[in-house]
């Protein structure tokens, strides 16, 4: 049986599993990826890209509605739904190639196939067996149901909805989390009815509650339905479409059903268990420097229990990779890590919401400040509503960013910053913001915290 030595083994080729290649080549260590499918993972092939590709074609469509608003004359006729696939392969092949180049170029042996840890950290593909110095577990996740919700005809998840050759007439939506919302959201543009099922008392639930119920005004506001602290009781389905029966009696009919009640761990029948690894349903437990309780194995990306973002998966591979080469690098706390919902208004943040900012610090502690974007230039002009809110340790650090609204998402990158490095107000204030852009927001909230309001009250 051939078996191949490395300095590194990565199981798992997506987000998580690339990062960890790239930059371990990068400090001279050798590394295979081992890959059932395609490099890139969910994150490039079937979540995160494909899916922004299809928000900004919803976003065209609803520009070509609102024209004349903005003094153009313009047309809707309809949504070509194949124009719209070949425009998202387009993406996901460029980026597909290109990734598939970076991966040859820093020298990584990628190995096709599907692997099953035999023990230490050998995994075994095929015939042939592939032994790291250290082994790194990165295979991903899956689209979970309920239980008794059994997936297939007309109930479909997210991988399921981007093949779709149709815009559906009428679709219901279970789970009004990330994924629910982004393509509730695209639907709507398409020009389907959208009904959201969520069981906890709000969209977005595990955003700031002023950000949840924004985006429920905004999403009643585009005629996107949903039921709220309600949960799903039963579906029944035929030739025509489905029925969906909540627990409070209530039915919802459509076409469709699409499931997003969230991700869950790929570790089954991979041998991880056997080889001495702990799972908690499913999950890989390491410890805060994603370490296993085997020697020299470790876990990153949407395995690992907490936020499953590709940008935590990046995060978490070069970490792992850095931790071999014996660099000791920061741990980075969950709370950092930007969030951002793509959906229309888009939904970003950083840090600590107000809740979990007094239950850490104490309510006599924390101070914060909710700006509208109907004081801002450029979300007037762009035409969005939405607010920032800013949520700081009084006489201390920014600890959270929050906000709702167009292109929210591209503002998260210095909200991180100012988190990350613990920035106070006071220090940011002198640093007013170009003339006329979104991030003038941001500074109108810190100016605002730091007692020096400009064009608020």
């Amino acid at each position: 049986m051939p078996e191949q030595n490395f300095d590194i083994v990565v199981l798992g080729g997506g987000s998580g599993g690339y990062a960890t290649a790239l930059r371990a080549s990068e400090l001279g260590l050798s590394v295979a990826v081992i890959e059932k499918d395609k490099v890139g993972g969910t994150c490039l092939h079937r979540g995160c890209i494909p899916t922004k590709a299809l928000l900004h074609s919803a976003e065209i469509a609803d520009a070509s509605r609102d024209s004349e608003h903005y003094g153009i004359k313009s047309t809707f006729e309809s949504v070509d739904i194949q124009g719209v696939t070949n425009y998202r392969e387009g993406i996901v092949a460029k980026k597909f190639k290109g990734l598939q180049s970076l991966l040859k170029a820093r020298g990584i042996t990628t190995i096709a196939g599907e692997g099953k840890l035999v023990g230490g950290t050998t995994v075994q593909v095929g015939d042939d067996r592939i032994t790291g110095k250290n082994l790194v577990l990165a295979t991903g996740s899956y689209s979970r149901s309920l239980p008794g919700l059994e997936l297939g005809g007309r109930v479909i998840t997210s991988e399921q909805a981007l093949q779709l050759d149709f815009v559906p007439k009428k679709v219901a939506v279970l789970g009004g989390g990330v994924i629910g919302v982004e393509f509730a959201s695209v639907w709507k543009s398409f020009g389907s009815d959208v009904t959201i099922i969520e069981g906890l008392p709000h969209l977005v639930p595990n955003e700031e509650e002023v950000l949840s119920k924004a985006l429920e005004r905004a999403f009643r506001k585009r005629g996107i339905d949903y039921k709220l602290g309600v949960r799903f009781q039963s579906v029944t389905q035929n030739d025509d479409g489905v029925v969906v029966t909540l627990e409070n009696g209530e039915t919802v009919e459509a076409e469709l059903l699409l499931v997003a009640v969230g991700r869950g761990p790929l570790t089954a029948n991979m041998g991880f268990e056997e080889a001495g690894i702990k799972l908690d349903r499913g999950f890989v437990q390491t410890n805060e420097r994603l370490l296993t309780d085997v020697p020299n194995v470790y876990a990153v990306g949407d395995i690992v229990f907490g936020l499953q973002l590709a940008h935590r998966s990046f995060q978490q591979g070069i970490f792992v990779a850095e931790e071999i080469a014996g660099q000791n690098p920061v741990i980075i706390e969950e709370a950092n890590i930007p969030r951002i919902t793509y959906c229309e208004p888009e939904v970003a943040s950083v840090g600590l919401t107000e809740a979990k900012a007094v239950e850490k610090f104490g309510a006599d502690k924390v101070a914060s400040y909710d700006y509208s974007l109907a004081g801002n230039a450029k979300s007037e002009i762009i035409g969005t509503s939405g607010s920032i809110k800013v949520v700081r340790v009084k006489d201390g650090p920014v600890v959270g960013v929050h906000g709702i609204g167009s292109r929210m998402g591209e503002l998260i990158g210095e909200a991180q910053l100012v988190v990350g490095w613990e920035a106070y107000p006071e220090d940011i204030a002198p640093f007013l913001h170009a003339h006329p852009t979104q991030h003038e927001a941001l500074g109108e909230a810190f100016l605002a915290l730091a007692g020096k309001p400009l064009h608020a009250l």
